[in-house]
């Protein structure tokens, strides 16, 4: 595993997970798999590089070349 300095604290050993986000709601809703992070274990915070940004931003403008509609069940926290 590649360990990364940490733009927010400045310590090495920050590593790079893989998440799934959610953009929107309703009949507008986006889920992106796989979306690359940079967590650090020192001071606990974790964030997206400007290029995994750029690219969110990318598959969010041209959703319907990128998204397959999928069934998702849905629960409500009480």
């Amino acid at each position: 595993m590649t360990t990364l300095v940490c733009d927010i604290c400045g310590k090495e050993g920050a590593h790079i997970r893989h998440i799934t986000r959610s953009y929107g709601k309703n009949n507008r809703l986006l889920v992106i798999e796989n979306v690359p992070i940079v967590n650090c274990p020192h001071c606990g915070e974790s964030y997206l590089t400007a290029e995994t940004m750029h690219e969110v931003e990318k598959i969010k403008m041209h959703r319907a070349n990128f998204a397959v509609e999928r069934p998702v069940p849905v629960a409500k926290y009480a």
